[in-house]
């Protein structure tokens, strides 16, 4: 089975392998959409994160059409929630601050809009989540979308930088510390991955069947 990964963020698809190396599963091959070389510019002007993945999926599928490349498309789309903002900032999370206007400190630059977002709504709970969505079109066309979810809250000040934007300030359900503090074995399995899992038994009942 192949699948052709929608990203150019080799690290990123380096994560995916080797999740699949992990669990035991070695049926599959992942190629990503550099691989292919699809490096058009999609505008996601979705308004959820379903709506956005299914965007990106098309774009790549139309592209593997045109040039006869074979293999299951698949996109996803990733952000945080917070509670007590609405579910902000969400699909626009990798967007909350301009990159423009921030080149060199975006990540610092987004923690400090969302942690002075959340002291303005009084809120204690501080209640959040990271949100993935996979979308899969497959070879003849049917498309399959799933979700996964990892819980917790927000911290009030940061951890260590790096990682995920919001990794220094997001406090995973379960601990007392914030994901980028924690090591891999220790985080367990994460909402991108929850997400795969999902996916990978509806593709393998669909090979099945």
């Amino acid at each position: 089975m192949k699948i052709i990964y929608g990203t150019t963020n080799l690290k990123k698809k380096q994560q995916v392998e080797d999740f699949f190396k992990a669990t035991g599963i070695t049926n599959l091959e992942l190629i990503s959409s550099k691989d292919i070389g699809f490096f058009e510019e999609i505008i996601e002007d979705g308004k959820t994160f379903e709506e956005n993945s299914l965007i990106k999926a098309k774009a790549i599928k139309k592209f593997c059409d045109k040039n006869k490349i074979e293999g299951i498309v698949v996109t996803d789309d990733t952000g945080l929630c917070v509670d007590c903002l609405n579910g902000e900032p969400g699909i626009y999370s990798a967007r909350y601050v301009s990159k423009k206007e921030h080149p060199n400190d975006h990540q610092e630059a987004s923690i400090k809009k969302l942690l002075e977002n959340i002291e303005k709504t009084g809120d204690k709970e501080r209640k959040a989540k990271f949100v993935c969505v996979l979308t899969a079109i497959m070879q003849n066309g049917d498309i399959k979308q799933v979700r996964g979810e990892t819980l917790g809250t927000i911290a009030k000040t940061p951890g260590p930088m790096g990682k995920l934007t919001y990794g220094p300030v997001f406090i995973p359900e379960g601990f007392n510390k914030c994901m980028n503090e924690l090591r891999d074995d220790e985080l367990g399995t994460t909402h991108r991955e929850k997400a795969f899992l999902e996916l990978l038994k509806i593709l393998q009942n669909t090979n099945n069947a």
